[in-house]
C-alpha cells in the first residue's frame, strides 16, 4: 500500500468513526429525550462536536434520523437472522428478543419504537421503520404459510414490544412466548382457511405493507 492509499484509508476510517459517534449521540438523545429532542445542535452538543461538523456528515435531519434508525434496525436484523439460522425454537428466540425490551435491550427497543413511530410524520424513515415487521414476518413465514397468521404474529410482536416499554419492568419470556404462540395458532373458521401457499417473499410483502385483506 502506497502513502496515498494509506492516507485515503485512514481518512475513511476516521470519517466512519465520526459518523458512528454522531449516530450514537443521536440514539442517546432519542432514548433520553425522545425523537423530538433530536436536532443538529443537540446532537453536536451530545457528541462534543460543532454543529457544522454534524451537518457535514448528515446534511438534513432526515438523513440523521434515518441513519440512527438504520443502526438499530441492523442490530435487530442480525438478531433475527441468528434466530433463523440457529438450531433452537424460532418462536422462543423471538419471545426472548422481545422480552429484552424490559431489560438489557430497553434502550435499543425504545429508540426503535420512537423513530419508527416518527415515520408516520417523516416518510423518509418509513422503509427502515418497516424492517422490524419484515424481519418478524420472515421468521413467521418459516412457521406457517397462512398470511393472516403471519400478520397476527407481526401485530402481536409490535404490541408486546410497546406494552413492555410502557410497563418499564422486566418481561417474562415464557409469557411472551405463549402469547406469540396463541397469535400463530388462533382458531379460524373453516371457511377462512387459506387455499394456496403464496411464495415467502410475497407473504412478507403482503403482511408488512398492507393493513387490509
Amino acid at each position: 500500500m502506497n502513502d496515498e492509499s494509506a492516507h485515503t484509508d485512514g481518512r475513511k476510517a476516521r470519517g466512519n468513526k465520526r459518523r458512528a459517534e454522531i449516530i450514537d449521540a443521536t440514539l442517546a438523545i432519542v432514548t433520553r429525550d425522545g425523537a423530538a429532542g433530536v436536532t443538529h445542535r443537540t446532537v453536536a452538543k451530545q457528541a462534543g462536536i460543532t454543529t457544522s461538523l454534524s451537518t457535514y456528515y448528515f446534511a438534513t435531519l432526515d438523513d440523521l434520523l434515518v441513519a440512527a434508525l438504520s443502526s438499530v434496525a441492523d442490530t435487530y436484523t442480525t438478531r433475527i437472522l441468528q434466530i433463523l439460522d440457529g438450531p433452537g425454537d424460532k418462536l422462543r428466540g423471538l419471545a426472548e428478543l422481545i422480552a429484552e425490551s424490559g431489560g438489557p435491550g430497553r434502550e435499543r427497543a425504545l429508540a426503535e419504537r420512537e423513530l419508527s413511530t416518527l415515520a408516520a410524520r417523516r416518510p423518509a424513515l418509513a422503509p427502515v421503520a418497516r424492517r422490524w415487521r419484515e424481519n418478524v414476518a420472515e421468521l413467521a413465514a418459516t412457521l406457517t404459510h397462512d398470511p393472516e397468521e403471519i400478520a397476527a404474529l407481526v401485530a402481536a410482536s409490535d404490541g408486546l414490544c410497546t406494552a413492555i416499554l410502557i410497563d418499564n419492568a422486566p418481561a417474562d419470556a415464557d409469557y411472551v412466548h405463549r402469547i406469540l404462540n396463541r397469535a400463530l395458532n388462533a382458531p379460524r373458521d373453516a371457511g377462512q382457511a387459506t387455499a394456496a401457499h403464496p411464495a415467502r417473499d410475497d407473504l412478507v410483502r403482503r403482511v408488512t405493507h398492507v393493513v387490509r385483506p
